[in-house]
């Protein structure tokens, strides 16, 4: 501990979503005191292009306010969190645009964006080592093939006046601190950076993207750190003077914003709640973070390595353990879909009390369909989907496949190679369904374990800050006394059977699939 900590302390957690950045003034024992939130804009100028403005993420970072009432100098540290999207800015640090002819402004590359598909199946094809850390495929949700779309197709515009490649995360962390340091989840994660060693020049030569070695990698970031470092002097007058804070307030480095969902969950005390996991390592939990897309995150003391799954990251969530990372491209929004595509859905509308969610009234519906002292989910008996609308990101990592029990799937695969996993911590908007959480729990026979913070992303945001303080010494310290666990729901152990027979249908569906494309393409 770095000196006495004042009674009354808090830390500012910021979230930039996906259409969104919210923020929340935090305590030291992680309790919400504040949050609010203000929009973002989203640009689609062409099919599978998603583009944002940096200029507009900070303005609104600095105008979601959670600080009011409270003395500037109690305010102790703040973090940042943020979507995986790539930000694009010229020597002077201004935005440069991402598609042809595209407005100055909009500069960001989204992480949703999939316009780099055909780039990354070269890169994959091409089998590069670095490979190996991805799952064996390169995603076109990740920085590379990004990277290299933008050289091919914007070669004398754009690619050239740029200067400055930022994660969105590292890119907000910039702006607080002035800080070129990358944060290790970022470049770990999502541009093929491995620990101790830095970046493999060969990686970047093979894939024609040579150019980004130059200046000691100035344009992709030469100095990293692992998440909650205190970066540079802490905020700068300039950005003090925006978020209304005092400057040198300590900056912790920041986190992709499914990492930090599983910061604020995956840490918390379980003493008393008779979880397999008490008195067991950490490893024994897994974060499912999920909201638009779904995260799950698991962590071990060796570098595991999970066919389809990506990682083993060091030190990209928790610093000094590996992170296995797996997911779900469309969960949130193919539900959205599902619902809102629905031919019946102007009557859903229409019977749906006025201001009560729709997902509350068809849970309640889906309850009453359900035969007496018969469990909901048996309404599936005979409706066997394959899940995967926008590709499958894990484990089977194929984007060009189309479709509950991808969890289910994910945590077999992790399994397989060595993860001993026992208890399920879900964060994120999805885990406000009842529902949706017990199926999990029933689907995986785990007991999952929910946040006594709904806003969970928040408090592993205000993390970053509390340890860049030095008010914890780890963010192991720090996730343990500021992550607390709200719920226990349990496993329906009778409807094991149930979900064993289901888990079978599920595996066939994709061999089907692998099956009906082969003799599609036979010739």
């Amino acid at each position: 501990m770095a000196g006495p900590v004042p009674p009354q302390c808090y830390y500012v957690g910021v979230d930039v979503g996906t259409a969104s950045v919210r923020a929340a003034l935090v305590t030291r024992d992680g309790q919400l005191r504040c949050t609010a939130e203000e929009p973002i804009s989203i640009w689609e100028p062409q099919a599978d292009h998603y583009v944002q403005s940096s200029s507009e993420i900070w303005d609104r970072c600095c105008t979601v306010r959670v600080t009011q009432g409270v003395e500037k100098s109690q305010v102790r540290g703040i973090g940042f969190d943020a979507t995986c999207s790539l930000v694009v800015l010229d020597q002077n640090f201004h935005p440069v645009p991402v598609n042809q002819n595209g407005e100055r402004q909009r500069n960001v590359v989204m992480w949703m964006d999939h316009r780099a598909a055909e780039q990354a199946a070269r890169i994959t094809s091409a089998g590069h080592r670095v490979l190996r850390r991805v799952g064996g495929v390169m995603s076109p949700e990740m920085q590379p093939p990004k990277l290299l779309w933008l050289k091919e197709n914007l070669r004398e515009s754009s690619w050239k006046e740029a200067a400055h490649f930022f994660d969105l995360p590292d890119f907000l962390s910039w702006k607080a601190t002035n800080s070129l340091t990358r944060s290790l989840c970022t470049l770990v994660c999502k541009w093929t950076y491995c620990p101790p060693d830095g970046w493999d020049d060969s990686f970047w030569t093979a894939i024609g993207l040579e150019d980004l070695l130059q200046n000691n990698y100035s344009k992709i970031g030469s100095l990293t750190c692992p998440p909650g470092t205190s970066l540079g002097q802490g905020l700068t007058q300039e950005a003090a003077a925006d978020l209304g804070l005092d400057p040198g307030t300590a900056v912790g480095a920041s986190l992709i914003d499914a990492h930090a969902g599983g910061l604020g969950v995956i840490g918390a005390d379980v003493r008393g709640f008779h979880l397999p996991c008490e008195d067991q390592p950490i490893t024994s939990r897994m974060a499912m973070i999920c909201g638009t897309s779904s995260c799950h995150m698991a962590i071990s003391q060796q570098p595991l390595f999970v066919p389809g799954v990506w990682g083993p990251y060091l030190s990209a969530m928790v610093p000094g353990m590996w992170l296995n990372e797996g997911g779900q491209s469309a969960t949130g929004r193919l539900i959205d879909h599902m619902v809102k595509g629905h031919a019946a859905y102007t009557q859903l509308q229409e019977q749906a009390h006025p201001g009560e969610n729709i997902y509350t009234f068809l849970n309640t519906h889906l309850c009453s369909m359900a035969k007496a002292d018969s469990a909901v989910d048996l309404l599936g008996s005979s409706l066997h989907l394959w899940p995967d609308f926008h590709g499958n990101r894990s484990p089977l990592a194929d984007p060009t496949l189309k479709g509950m029990l991808g969890t289910r799937h994910i945590l077999e695969a992790m399994r397989e190679t060595g993860h001993d996993i026992t208890t399920l911590f879900l964060c994120g908007g999805l885990s406000k369904n009842p529902l949706f959480v017990q199926i999990h729990a029933n689907a995986t026979g785990l007991p999952v374990v929910l946040p006594d913070q709904t806003e969970a992303v928040l408090v592993g945001a205000a993390v970053l800050g509390a340890c860049a303080s030095q008010d914890y010494s780890t963010i192991q310290e720090a996730m343990e006394k500021m992550a607390k666990v709200g719920k226990v729901v349990q496993p329906d152990h009778e409807l094991q059977s149930f979900y064993e027979r289901k888990y079978q249908v599920f595996l066939r569906l994709f061999a089907h699939q692998r099956e009906y494309q082969a003799l599609m393409d036979h010739r």
